[in-house]
């Protein structure tokens, strides 16, 4: 039986880096990081594993918003999100993941594009919206 791909990208612990990294990357890059000025970094970073790791065929159960909830009013931009991708490329880049099994990862992914995207612009670097209320941090 094939392994499934959360195996084949080596499990929770392989997953946690990842993400670890990703959100990292993400914070320091000035092309999108405006859009994460008030999010929990701590409540992201668990949903992402969570999400990443049921959506690749782990054990994890994502109990996090809905794309669409969690990014409506953010107005993301096209160009933004594309900047993500990017950065996400580059960690497993980093991480020296294989092509298949980003372009599989990638092809799970690509298709909330059009839950999170707000604004059909190329435009990086915009500001969140005053209005926008992000989920609130995590109970610990």
């Amino acid at each position: 039986m094939e392994r499934t791909l959360f195996e084949r990208l080596g499990g929770i612990g392989a997953i946690t880096a990842v993400v670890e990294d990703f959100r990292d990357r993400v914070a320091g890059d000035d092309r999108i990081n405006l859009k994460f000025a008030r999010t929990d970094l701590a409540r992201l970073t668990k949903m992402l594993i969570d999400q990443v790791c049921e959506a690749t065929g782990g054990p994890c159960r994502y109990n996090g918003r809905s794309m669409k909830a969690a990014h409506g009013g953010m107005k993301v931009t096209k160009g933004e999100f594309n900047a993500l991708v990017d950065d996400l490329v580059a960690t497993l880049n980093q991480f020296k993941v294989p092509s298949s099994e980003q372009e599989e990862l990638l092809g799970i992914l690509g298709p909330l594009k059009s839950d999170i995207v707000e604004v059909d612009s190329n435009e990086v670097g915009t500001p969140l919206p005053d209005a926008f209320q992000p989920a609130p941090a995590l109970m610990t």
